[in-house]
């Protein structure tokens, strides 16, 4: 759509928010309830283009599935974990949210069916205007398409696409004649009882499916191509179990949290400094679990240092349970081919099976898939650079919400939000229309946003912002420092501009509430 008539659109429609909210996952019902909190008078609508809040743990409906981080810090900052476990099961988890929207009524300012499409930010105006497409019409039926603008755009979109997991292109995956599944579309209609089911991948997703469908499957076999960590957690906090008897939630709470933080960031920072000694310990932990004599130099020997990617935790080591009882099995290998009854390996071994689960991970997509321009120019991702891991350089009144990589999704999101509401607050305190932020110097070296070497993360690189190499361009990986930073930090310093508007703004007919 050209220019000029996005900008007569935007002249000619009454809609207008303070804020809007692109996503009522997690990060965006957290972000909502950060705004009602620190900025009431503020109006503000959330996208969702699902047709129902919880995002990931709305759209993920396999067996098993439940978070790979302790609710303790994977809960938000505002709102206590009152259940007993530390890692929660999706159901709950989706619970939470939606608590959490009730609590603070922001349900009511969601618009479901509603996909953001394309954002044009005005200079003069200081004001973007929103293009979206809206998806509950009737079959076969064309989305309808409207327009919204705001002053402040919050992409909360998660990072990854939620139409398309990723699934590689398997030599003869036509021929199979059983069930074949991605999980992140698990059919409700698939009854695996009694049957053999082949489990394709080593990540998270694959040791979450591998327990859980063991308990009704004939038999489960995980085939990987290569192995990854693997840690047994207690399914409850024993800390939280204690204090839990002596003190109130929201005291035991923030305890236990900054315990779970401070033990996984030194779980991190062990691994960078002495990744020999940590690839030991995660080795013995392994044994610990397992019979005798179980093969684990082959089937839990990663090739890549500890937090090269994530390290997949099991609650209460369920995935050994399985594997210790017979009920599943290890299988690490390559694929030749698919055939009529299951996968011939490159060993020539053939695994038989009534359903193959693909879990092979994730396709990456930035801000949601939205296309962005500023004054007319489109922005390309790649092309900038971030700003304390949350904003783009060259692009105003614009936040993401992009979590940890090797904790908690949540911690960062919750910072995030904090941030933005100090900078909505500052922005009006001094009369500022825009804030942009600003591309380090030239001559300074710049580094991909995410520092994973998972595949799916090496698959977007390219397709992903560039990090700087210190503050306030730097991407921390650290909740403590980033605390200091975004919680307490300047709000004006190199890497960001504060401006007036250069034209006067139409007042809206009618603005939403929230």
């Amino acid at each position: 759509m050209a220019v000029s008539e996005i900008s007569a659109q935007a002249a000619a429609h009454t809609e207008h928010v303070d804020v809007l909210i692109v996503g009522a996952g997690l990060s965006g019902i957290g972000a909502a309830c950060h705004l009602q909190r620190s900025c009431p008078d503020r109006s503000f609508a959330i996208l969702e283009a699902r047709a129902a809040i919880g995002g990931t743990w709305d759209l993920f409906r396999y067996p098993g599935i439940r978070s790979d981080s302790d609710m303790f810090t994977l809960g938000y900052r505002f709102k206590p974990w009152k259940q007993a476990e530390a890692i929660a099961d999706g159901g709950s988890i989706r619970a939470y949210i939606h608590e959490a929207a009730a609590e603070h009524a922001i349900e009511q300012a969601v618009r479901f069916n509603s996909r953001a499409t394309r954002a044009e930010f005005s200079s003069q105006r200081a004001r973007w205007t929103v293009e979206i497409e809206r998806t509950d019409g009737p079959a076969g039926a064309p989305p309808q398409r409207s327009t919204i603008t705001c002053n402040f755009l919050f992409g909360c979109t998660g990072y990854y696409r939620y139409d398309e997991g990723y699934t590689p292109q398997f030599p003869g995956s036509e021929r199979f004649q059983g069930r074949l599944v991605h999980p992140q579309h698990w059919p409700e209609d698939l009854d695996y009882s009694g049957k053999r089911v082949l489990v394709i991948g080593s990540g998270a997703t694959a040791v979450t499916l591998v327990p859980a469908m063991s308990d009704r499957a004939a038999h489960v076999t995980m085939l990987q191509r290569s192995p990854s960590y693997v840690l047994s957690l207690p399914g409850q906090d024993p800390l939280a179990r204690l204090l839990r008897r002596v003190l109130p939630a929201r005291a035991a709470y923030p305890v236990v949290r900054w315990k779970n933080v401070l033990m996984a960031l030194g779980f991190y920072k062990l691994s960078r400094r002495a990744p020999r000694l940590m690839r030991s310990l995660l080795r013995k932990g392994v044994e610990a679990h397992l019979p005798a004599g179980y093969d684990v130099e082959t089937h839990f020997n990663p090739r890549y240092e500890p937090w090269d990617q994530r390290v997949c935790f099991v609650p209460d080591g369920d995935m050994f349970d399985a594997l210790g009882t017979g009920r599943a099995s290890i299988v690490t290998d390559r694929i030749e081919t698919f055939t009529q009854r299951g996968v011939l390996l490159a060993s020539g071994r053939e695994l038989e099976a009534d359903v193959i689960v693909t879990a092979t991970g994730l396709n990456l997509l930035a801000l949601g898939g939205i296309e962005i321009a500023v004054d007319g120019e489109e922005v390309s991702l790649p092309e900038t650079v971030g700003y304390k891991g949350m904003m783009l350089s060259g692009v105003p009144n614009l936040a993401l919400t992009l979590g940890y990589t090797n904790a908690s999704w949540t911690l960062k999101a919750d910072l995030v939000a904090e941030y933005v509401c100090r900078l909505l607050n500052h922005m009006q305190a001094r009369g500022y229309a825009r804030c942009t932020p600003k591309a380090p110097p030239a001559d300074e070296p710049t580094a991909p946003f995410l520092d994973l070497k998972s595949g799916y993360v090496e698959r977007a690189l390219d397709k992903l912002p560039r990090q700087g190499a210190r503050a306030p361009w730097r991407l921390n990986q650290n909740y403590p420092l980033d605390v200091r930073l975004l919680r307490r930090g300047a709000l004006e310093d190199e890497g960001i501009e504060f401006s007036r508007a250069t034209a006067p703004q139409a007042v809206p007919a009618e603005p939403i509430a929230a």
